[in-house]
């Protein structure tokens, strides 16, 4: 048995990755401001503290004794990242900068960090992690700081570190609030309110979407691996699909709504890099796990 903290865990991701560490018998702590995440989300095993990354002392004392962090918290809220670059840069960067710091001075082994896509900025497809980032958001840049943080904390210290880019996840527990992006549980809540499912700009724009049970078992995968320095892997399904299909597959009305800024209009990725590294590809069949969220909203 081992000794996980997981930021961000009351969160989407976080809480999915906090129950299954927990079936599989280890000792999870959670830290989460609950800004964005939920306390029922909680596992009841796990143990939960309130708290902020930002919060380096807390950091600390969670970390004694803790053989991995994953490190999910963030403010991953891109227009707000746009909005405001100063106070989403101290939580995703300096937030970020206080768990290695923790990490490495109470001896953790290794540090699974979330990056995201974003990082990447319009690039032709499929995405490979080779290719030049450049970040259209804040958020992206700030995801891309960490990283770079998660390899200079191996060079300098040692600390065994990597990054899961992550495109973009979908699943149980994905609200229509907080995070982003976030069409899916939007559109779903839209037709539960019998409104009209709003499209950003023409809707021909393309998601890479990777189930958040293929998410959780990515991280399982990184902490298991041999990969120590921090090098980033792709974590998505390699296909494309548009916001104009899942308008379609759920179903109802629909309005345009003008284009927003820094948002990348094509993704797919290669996820070749962690089928070779962490021996993950994906599992969960797109449509498969769109119905699965359609009859837990509507019942249809």
């Amino acid at each position: 048995m081992a000794r996980a903290l997981v930021t961000g865990g009351a969160g989407f991701i976080g809480s999915h990755l906090t129950d299954h560490l927990i079936s599989l018998g280890h000792d999870v702590i959670v830290l989460d401001n609950l800004l964005l995440g939920k306390r029922e989300f909680v596992n009841e095993k796990a143990t939960f503290h309130e708290g902020d990354i930002r919060d380096l002392p807390l950091l600390k004392e969670l970390c004694k004794g803790v053989d991995v962090v994953f490190h999910l918290a963030a403010d991953p809220r891109l227009p707000i990242s746009i909005e405001d670059p100063s106070e989403t840069h101290d939580v995703n960067v300096t937030g970020t900068l206080n768990v290695f710091i923790a990490a490495k001075d109470a001896g953790v082994k290794k540090v699974v960090f979330t990056s995201t896509c974003a990082v990447y900025g319009d690039q032709e497809l499929p995405i490979r992690e080779d290719m030049v980032p450049v970040p259209k958001s804040p958020y992206g840049l700030h995801k891309l700081m960490g990283e770079q943080y998660a390899q200079l904390f191996h060079e300098l210290y040692g600390l065994s570190t990597v990054s899961l880019r992550y495109f973009n996840v979908y699943g149980p527990r994905k609200t229509a609030e907080g995070g982003y992006p976030m069409v899916i549980p939007i559109f779903l809540a839209q037709r539960q309110r019998n409104e009209a499912m709003t499209i950003v700009g023409d809707g021909e724009q393309t998601r890479d979407y990777v189930h958040v049970s293929d998410v959780v078992r990515a991280n399982i995968l990184a902490w298991e691996s041999d990969v120590v320095d921090g090098q980033p892997c792709n974590i998505g399904s390699g296909e494309q699909v548009s916001v104009n299909a899942i308008s379609q597959f759920i179903s109802g009305e629909s309005v345009h709504i003008p284009e927003r800024q820094g948002e990348m209009r094509f993704i797919e990725s290669d996820s070749t890099r962690a089928k070779d590294l962490l021996s993950w590809e994906p599992t969960m069949p797109f449509l498969e796990g769109l119905a699965s969220l359609k009859q837990e909203w509507l019942g249809e």
